[in-house]
């Protein structure tokens, strides 16, 4: 079996066939290694107009059925750190969201995300679902839903920004010098996009800020843009302004502190909210 990536589309036309079987003689793989990937989330079972993650290896097949298998060792093998339960409300979830994980997954895996994460962890185990998203750099709170009324109420809430979030960043530089609160007001893709950043501490020994910023809007990279946009990238971001002659080999310095979001566990969500506020064990350290 090569290391490139690889895709197997199999007609299924005997419904007695064994799944991993097939799997394991199209790819050349053991049925362990088949096993291990249908987990992850390579694997997919198309039946009519639905296609859908496979991972039951005893799934029953039907004649007309069409599988599919997305294999690609390197996406496999990666690994990411565990996220931590922060609150279980059944109906949603607020977890902390480690550095690397995603909060989507493709069609060559799914191990990694925080919505596998936490549907493979919580007990007892239910289905898990985004309703709002944090880069793959990015680390801190995030919501999870569990019901289609959660979902349907968060997503809403998301939208209409009726949730309020605070982040933390580590930047380069001296952000005591500017006006606090500095209210950054730089369009973002041709759209209107408000932060506000305030000060919390200075290195002067590594002329580096710790800074707090609260988001009226949620355009992409937004906070990452501002920062730089002023003349403080953010510790660990290549992709938005951080110099070669200061990359420094660390992970983005960015993370979600703080989240307040309707409590859709209420029958009038939105007059009652709930607050997290991230742990210090957590947060980034100047």
């Amino acid at each position: 079996m090569t290391d490139s990536p690889q895709e197997f589309h199999l007609n299924i036309t005997n419904p007695d066939d064994s799944v991993v079987e097939l799997l394991a003689n199209a790819a050349k793989l053991s049925k362990q290694e088949v096993k291990q990937a249908m987990q992850k989330g390579c694997v997919w079972l198309q039946r009519g107009s639905s296609t859908n993650r496979l991972r039951r290896a005893k799934k029953a097949l039907k004649a007309g059925d069409i599988v599919h298998m997305y294999y690609n060792p390197q996406v496999l093998a990666q690994v990411v750190a565990d996220a931590i339960l922060i609150d279980d409300q059944q109906s949603f979830s607020v977890w902390y969201k480690p550095y690397g994980m995603l909060c989507q997954g493709s069609k060559w895996s799914d191990h990694t995300t925080i919505n596998r994460f936490a549907e493979t962890h919580l007990q007892p185990q239910r289905p898990a679902f985004i309703v709002h998203r944090l880069d793959r750099a990015t680390s801190g709170l995030i919501v999870v839903a569990h019901t289609k009324a959660a979902v349907q109420q968060l997503t809403k809430a998301f939208e209409q920004r009726s949730t309020s979030k605070t982040y933390q960043a580590i930047v380069h530089g001296n952000h005591s010098l500017m006006a606090q609160p500095q209210t950054i007001n730089i369009d973002i893709d041709s759209k209107s996009a408000i932060s506000h950043v305030t000060c919390l501490a200075y290195d002067g020994d590594r002329d580096r800020s710790l800074v707090q910023v609260k988001i009226e809007t949620g355009r992409k990279h937004q906070i990452r843009k501002h920062l730089a946009g002023i003349g403080l990238p953010i510790v660990g971001d290549r992709l938005h302004g951080e110099e070669e002659s200061r990359c420094t080999g660390k992970d983005l310095q960015l993370c979600a502190v703080y989240l307040k979001i309707p409590c859709p566990t209420t029958a009038n969500s939105s007059n009652q909210h709930k607050e997290y506020y991230l742990p210090d064990a957590n947060k980034l350290k100047l």
